[in-house]
Order: C-alpha cells, then structure tokens, then sequence
C-alpha cells in the first residue's frame, strides 16, 4: 500500500508505477482501521495520516499504530487530518528533515469527546465530505472534457484546416489521413534548418515546457551552476526559432521561443528556410505529432520513459504545408479558443479549490466542536 494525497491505496502489483523493493522482508502489516503515519518529511509531505481498510503492508519508513478501544477510529482519523493539513504538530518536528519522534508523537495530548458525540461527528464528517469529493471528482472531469475539447480543435485545425467545405485529399502521411487539396507535402528537411547559435555573454537561460511554452527561466533556478559548466556545450537560440526538447517532446515541449537566450543540447533548434513558414502553426503540428504518439516511431531511442528526438529523426519525415495566409488564420484560430478554454478550466480549478478549503474548513470546525453537529451531545443534555 502507499499513502497519497488520496490517503491509503492498494498498489497495483500487475502495473506497477514507481519503485518497488526486490523483497518486502522490511515492510510492515497493516490491518483496517490501522492508521499510518509518515513521521519524517512532514513539512514537505502532501499528506502524513492515514487511515487504512485494507489488509496489506507497507514500508516500514512509515508508523503504524492501533487506536484504543473506546474511541471512533473516523473521528480520530478526522482530528488528526486537521491537524496535518494545517502543519500543527509543527512544535513536534526535530533536525533537519522535520521528523517527529515517537516519544514526542505519543506525548502530544489529544482531546477527546464521549464516544457518542465522536461516532455522530464521524457520520456527519463522512456524509458531508463524500458530497464535497464528488462534486470535486464532476469538477475535475469536467476539466478532463474541456482539455480532450481543446485537443481535438487544435487536431482538427492544423490538419484539416478551418473551412469544413473545402475538397480535401489522402496526405499520404500516415498518422495524418486526409487533408485540403491544395495544400502542399514537404519533408522537414526542406523546410527548416538545425540552428548552431554560439551562446552570448548576457544570454538568460530559456528552457521549455510541456504544454509548449518556451521562455526565460527563473534566474534561481541557476543557483549552484558555474558559469563555465553553464557555457559548455550550450547553444544560443532567439525569439522565433522551433525549438523541441529532445527528451520530452513527445509529452509535448514542442514550441516557438518568446525569448532570446541560451539552452542545453538537449534542444532542437530550427530555423524557416522559406519566406512562407510560420513557426507557431508546425509547432502545434509537431505538438500533434507527439502527443499521438507517431514520434515515439520515428525516434531511435529511449531512456528513463523519455522519447530523445533529433534533427536527423526529422529531416526526412513529410509534413503538411498549407498556404502561410492559412497558417496564421489556424495560429490566431488556435490561440483565441484556447484562451476561452484556459478560461473555462481555470475557473473549474478554481472552483476545486474552494470546494477543498470548505471540506478542511468543515473538518476543523466539526473536530475541534466549533460548530454545532446535529445529534452531537443530545442524548447527554436529555439524561
């Protein structure tokens, strides 16, 4: 099992993501109802409590430990929660690595209400969250939609271009199909050219993203490099060049440039060899590219899950050519609806993260007894 932000999952042995040990002689059982605790880490750690309904194991990196009878296991779990979303057991952590130690873990004091007012905000917790977390889950699948949306009009306009009426024709490249008639088919190589800029003096690092940005990095993120390894074996790049990431361009950083600089060999740098070209329309064909796969076949290797791409794996590959009017009229087609998209998906996440402040909001006020949970306390005040 592990703990996620999801709190206790079963890993999936027959598909397994991550790490796995060659034995578990070290990993410890857990039984439901047990709760997990990631002791060290816990500053940086998304989620540090768990608590468990399977039977399983897990590393023994984490504690595992049994609650009292006499007391709600959910409310506990509740409390506890609340406690780690806020980072409270702060005054608990030692050295370096934030880790809290096992003897300071069992002193920290924890109210506890009669059992009958934990098991009614246990129930309360458990109704109200699962409504939250399903309003989430229709959130982040609206999210999914609107991005396959976005895909789909970014496909279909660099590849079948913006009239639905016009004659179109087999492409002849395969991931492709058809395509206007009178567009043209040109091998990459006779349409742009490898850069080989040197480096300047004043350049600023510009790395590349995957959803096709391409800029300026952060000047922090250079902490710690020298200027003579930064300057070995880089390359210059300006404004308006492709540029592709070597190794990750088949999750698409794929993109044009917004800036001048300097970048590791790891990039691909092209230049338009005609008048006719605009960059910004093959990037979004080549993100296509990527992202259906068909550069995984034309690349010739592979390492750590990531596609490495160069100018030779390209050069002899077709690409549509459309008239460079249509070429800008897909770009600022492109670029207009994936502003209203980005719109719509920013206010969904938005909206998600609202939902998630409410649900720890709810969770601290119900915990901690700041607000008044029907059925809670009311068979005491009538005895």
């Amino acid at each position: 099992m592990s703990l996620t932000l999801n709190g206790v999952i079963k890993r999936d042995m027959e598909n397994p993501e991550g790490k796995f040990p060659a034995e578990f002689d070290t990993y410890q059982v857990v039984n439901p109802g047990d709760f997990i605790f990631c002791m060290f880490d816990v500053e940086e750690t998304p989620r540090a409590v768990g608590l468990s309904t399977y039977y399983g194991m897990i590393t023994g990196a984490y504690t595992v430990l049994v609650p009292f009878k006499g007391n709600n296991k959910t409310f506990l779990y509740y409390f506890y929660l609340h406690l780690d979303s806020h980072k409270m057991m702060k005054p608990l952590y030692r050295g370096l690595r934030n880790t809290i130690p096992k003897e300071h873990f069992f002193s920290f004091k924890t109210y506890v209400p009669p059992l009958d007012e934990q098991t009614t905000i246990a129930n309360f917790l458990d109704c109200k969250t699962a409504k939250i977390d399903q309003a989430v889950a229709i959130k982040e699948k609206q999210i999914q939609l609107l991005k396959e949306r976005k895909q789909i009009l970014i496909q279909d306009a660099v590849t079948k271009g913006l009239d639905p009426d016009v004659s179109m024709c087999d492409s002849g490249v395969e991931w492709i199909g058809e395509v206007p008639r009178h567009w043209g088919i040109k091998r990459f190589k006779y349409l742009f050219s490898q850069s080989n800029l040197p480096t300047r003096p004043d350049d600023g690092m510009v790395t590349s993203y995957r959803d096709g940005q391409v800029t300026l990095r952060s000047k922090r993120r250079l902490t710690g490099y020298t200027e003579a390894i930064l300057e070995q074996g880089y390359q210059g790049i300006r404004k308006g060049q492709l540029v592709l990431n070597s190794m990750d361009a088949f999750e698409g950083a794929i993109g044009v440039s917004d800036s001048d600089g300097k970048c590791t060999p790891e990039y691909v740098i092209c230049d338009p060899m005609l008048d006719d070209l605009l960059p910004e329309y093959f990037a979004f064909l080549l993100r296509e590219m990527a992202l259906s796969k068909y550069i995984q076949v034309i690349c010739n290797a592979v390492r750590q899950r990531a596609v490495r791409i160069r100018f030779n794996n390209l050069k002899k590959r077709f690409l549509i050519v459309p008239p460079i009017k249509e070429q800008k009229a897909i770009v600022s087609h492109i670029q207009t609806q994936s502003v209203k998209i980005d719109k719509a998906i920013t206010i969904q996440e938005q909206m998600i993260e609202k939902l998630k402040e409410y649900k720890a909001t709810l969770i601290n006020s119900a915990v901690t007894g700041k607000i008044k949970v029907p059925g809670a306390g009311e068979q005491r005040a009538v005895a």
